[in-house]
């Protein structure tokens, strides 16, 4: 190259070559070169001039897809319970937006802003938790119903819609003991006024099912809905429940949230033969989380692509469609001018296991693998995460669970 030459202007930032783009929803698939510029993706075609780059990224053998959103997370860490760090974690997964919901609520909520989304390199938005304390401890924040100050979170809300893109209920036996179901009619209210979506969790109840699917609207969010508890969205002949089903009809999302107690390889088999697939894949990522069985969102992801969902299908639900939930199409994408969120990932081939939250076994030969993870066109630094807090240990049962390239089945 002559000296005139390297003095040229570049028309790229950065172009990645070599690697088979999977973005199904914005039409783009196959052997494409993505080409970055100020932050944004400039083109997407075959074949694009590398010499127009200022530096190029080799993908060949891998894909590149839109940087992972993870619509159910937890990452207010060193205030909460639950509470991962979330830019160590995203550099080693291709996750570029995390949602985290309801780990803050009213009283917390200037602390997330501040110490959380505010110094973070990745995107964070959040759900406000009805209850004014938000998830500090392990569960029982809706025990108090003088935690549930609408006003409150109302005023929040307003002053944060930049960040708080809807509202979380985590309704099960133990955040309503004693209670009952007034949480989530106070939860419906409040999304109502500030109209946002509502995100409920489901488990083990009391309540029952069918007293939160008549508080659900179109554009809410029911996480866990794989869950093996029994407020499972099944039946035991495989039958899904007709009134789930017509709420999921007019609009509903589906929301795999997987955690530590809510994805039954049970329900997840007998839903998908049941034609129903979910609307969002999500790693309900916590302290505990993360040592398993669900690891991290690609482990998640892995799952689905061996329980017999495609790649395209796999990434669909873990970048347009949580985007579309959280009301943001302007991310998820690798369309030209969206933001460079972007995510390398390879397809390693072997002899796997997989476990869901009762530690029941699934082989599997496929595992997602990330290998870069960007922000607005810059890499993510692969940097140390924190030791877990003293409490973060695993239920007795999950206790020694292995990585699904560690694990074993004996014969």
């Amino acid at each position: 190259m002559s000296s005139d030459a390297a003095r040229e202007p570049k028309l790229y930032d950065t172009l990645i070559v070599g690697g088979e783009v999977v973005d199904p929803d914005a039409g783009l698939g196959g052997p494409l070169d993505v080409a970055i510029r100020d932050g944004r993706i400039a083109e997407v075609a075959p074949n694009l001039d590398r010499m127009a780059a200022r530096e190029v990224v080799d993908a060949a053998g891998g894909y590149v897809t839109p940087g992972l959103i993870d619509l159910h997370t937890h990452i207010y860490w060193g205030a909460t319970y639950w509470g991962i760090e979330a830019d160590p974690v995203a550099a080693r997964t291709g996750v570029t937006t995390w949602l985290d919901v309801g780990s803050s609520g009213a009283y917390s909520w200037p602390g997330f802003r501040r110490y959380i989304a505010a110094p973070s390199r990745v995107r964070v938005f959040a759900l406000l938790n009805l209850s004014s304390i938000g998830l500090i401890a392990p569960t029982w924040e809706f025990s108090n119903l003088d935690y549930c100050d609408i006003d409150l979170a109302q005023t929040m809300v307003e002053a944060n819609r930049d960040l708080i893109l809807g509202i979380k209920a985590r309704i099960d036996a133990n955040t309503t003991r004693g209670v009952g179901i007034r949480p989530l009619e106070l939860a419906r209210e409040l999304a109502d006024r500030v109209e946002l979506p509502l995100m409920v969790h489901i488990g083990n109840g009391p309540p029952t099912l069918a007293e939160v699917s008549h508080l659900l609207r179109p554009g809410d969010i029911l996480t866990h809905c794989f869950t093996g508890g029994n407020m499972r969205i099944v039946d035991d002949a495989g039958v899904p429940d007709p009134a789930i089903m017509a709420l999921r009809e007019q609009g509903l999302v589906f929301d795999i949230g997987h955690g530590t107690g809510s994805f039954s390889y049970q329900t997840a088999e007998a839903m998908l033969n049941a034609g129903v697939m979910p609307d969002v894949i999500s790693s309900d990522i916590h302290q505990m989380a993360i040592q398993g069985p669900m690891f991290d969102l690609p482990t998640t992801l892995s799952k689905f692509l061996n329980l017999g969902l495609s790649l395209p299908e796999v990434i669909a639900r873990a970048t347009s469609r949580p985007a579309a939930a959280m009301r943001r199409s302007d991310l998820g994408s690798l369309r030209p001018g969206s933001p460079a969120d972007v995510a390398l990932f390879r397809i390693e081939e072997g002899e796997y296991v997989f476990r869901d939250v009762h530690m029941n076994a699934r082989r599997g030969s496929q595992r997602l693998i990330n290998t870069l993870t960007m922000v607005d066109g810059e890499a993510l630094p692969r940097i140390p995460e924190s030791p877990l807090h003293p409490w973060a240990t695993l239920p007795e049962w999950q206790r020694g669970v292995r990585a699904p390239e560690e694990d074993r089945i004996e014969a």
